[in-house]
């Protein structure tokens, strides 16, 4: 229900989905997980939460809706958070909870940037917003910045997040590496070509007299990145 929900949500509903309420669903993990779960309970979570993440980045891949990729990622990302929950260390909860906070404002970033490029095309299709850079050349460093900070670019937060995890995961149990070192792969993958579509290219007839980016827009963006540029700068601002 949840890329539907993302999807089918306007713009604000998307944001603050993305960044705040997954946020409180993984809160409520960390605070409700026993510390004395059953071992045969967390291997099958554990399995799944991980085997999600390769299924929904194989599915960013094949995606052709701007809004339903970036919905999809975000799902795929919280997988590595709930399979960093259930193993209760606090190495564990720190990479957690780095890479929601982290998550939250990429993710938001990529709603509000998929919005604007819907507002001035009218659709969300990939293949009708390509050539984006020559329309809105200032526009494209903040698609840059959240699509490098999506695929965990070093030395960005949502790197040592990802690396608290799979560290995690790996002396929890070896086998994970597979999993987690193809997700991530994967990650990279539909990051680049999403950003690589919407930018390069030629632009469409209809994209013809898309209007440049308004200083709310931009303020927008800045509010994004500049949180993000900090942390990966100080990550002690979250402690």
């Amino acid at each position: 229900w949840l890329p539907k929900a993302h999807v089918e949500a306007p713009i604000a509903g998307s944001m603050v989905l993305a960044a705040v309420l997954l946020k409180l669903g993984g809160y409520g993990i960390i605070r409700m997980t026993p510390t004395n779960i059953s071992t045969t309970l967390i291997y099958p979570m554990i399995a799944m939460a991980t085997w999600g993440v390769i299924m929904t980045g194989l599915t960013c891949l094949r995606k052709t809706d701007l809004k339903a990729l970036i919905a999809y990622s975000s799902v795929g990302h919280m997988g590595l958070v709930a399979s960093a929950t259930l193993i209760q260390t606090p190495w564990s909860t720190s990479g957690a909870v780095i890479l929601m906070i982290a998550h939250g404002l990429t993710s938001s970033m990529l709603f509000c940037l998929a919005n604007m490029l819907y507002e001035r095309t009218n659709t969300r299709m990939l293949i009708a917003m390509r050539g984006m850079h020559k329309a809105m050349p200032l526009m494209t460093s903040y698609w840059l910045i959240a699509s490098l900070t999506n695929l965990a670019l070093p030395p960005t937060i949502n790197l040592i997040g990802e690396i608290q995890i799979m560290t995690t995961l790996f002396n929890w149990s070896p086998l994970t590496i597979m999993m987690t070192a193809m997700g991530a792969t994967i990650t990279a993958i539909y990051s680049l070509q999403m950003f690589m579509t919407t930018q390069q290219g030629h632009l469409t007839k209809d994209s013809k007299e898309t209007y440049p980016a308004q200083t709310r827009e931009l303020l927008i963006m800045l509010l994004h990145a500049l949180p993000i540029l900090l942390l990966t700068l100080n990550l002690e601002l979250i402690y």
